[in-house]
């Protein structure tokens, strides 16, 4: 090969790299399609055994995983209360045990459980979450007599509480929903989805704001 014709050689290289290379920074951008939860995912988020307040068959469901010892959990269940108020018939919550502060919650939680087999879960959470800064210290183990003495006094029987939380039902819940917690990707509460959307970035205006859509596009 002459001179000459190795220097055109490498000019003609030269010139269809930059080519490739203009292409490559000017190529239009594909931009990724927002993906639906996973199926075994919407599938974790409720189950029949699941607590629900508001219309069993409204057409938009807030799912929360919480925990009755958090006290973001605390802080946000008038809010949520507050916008089923705003919506009415539109809106049903359902709740799922995520015990994640130990003993303490997971104490609460059965009484939660027995409480919801009584049919007084509502008054019996609310009283729960009333009394929190009572039971649910740092470092408290879970004192069953005191958490049954509040409850109580929201109309749960206690003595048969003693039975119902340590039922086969009940540790199978437990059980359950723990499973569901890890395949949800959950790992704080409250987390929140709505209609299988996940509530992110978190926050009151943003869980608002999401309800309201998904109420919209439901045309109620």
């Amino acid at each position: 090969m002459t001179r000459k014709t190795l220097v055109l050689a490498i000019l003609v290289l030269a010139v269809a790299a930059f080519a490739a290379g203009t292409w490559y920074v000017s190529r239009p951008i594909t931009v990724a399609k927002a993906v639906p939860i996973a199926r075994e995912k919407g599938e974790a988020l409720t189950r029949s055994h699941s607590p629900i307040l508001g219309p069993a068959e409204a057409p938009v469901t807030i799912v929360e995983f919480f925990d009755p010892a958090c006290e973001a959990c605390r802080a946000f269940y008038p809010i949520v209360k507050d916008i089923m108020a705003e919506h009415g018939a539109s809106v049903r919550v359902v709740l799922r045990y995520t015990p994640l502060h130990g003993e303490v919650s997971e104490q609460a939680v059965r009484i939660l459980e027995a409480a919801r087999m009584q049919g007084v879960f509502e008054p019996v959470l609310e009283a729960l979450l009333r009394e929190q800064p009572q039971w649910a210290r740092h470092g408290a183990s879970g004192d069953l007599g005191l958490l049954l003495q509040i409850a109580a006094t929201a109309g749960l029987d206690a003595e048969a509480a003693r039975t119902q939380i340590l039922s086969p039902s009940t540790v199978g819940i437990l059980n359950r929903d723990r499973a569901d917690v890890k395949t949800a990707g959950v790992r704080g509460t409250p987390t929140f989805f709505v209609n299988g959307r996940r509530l992110d970035p978190f926050g009151e205006a943003e869980l608002r704001a999401l309800v309201a859509e998904e109420v919209a596009a439901s045309g109620s």
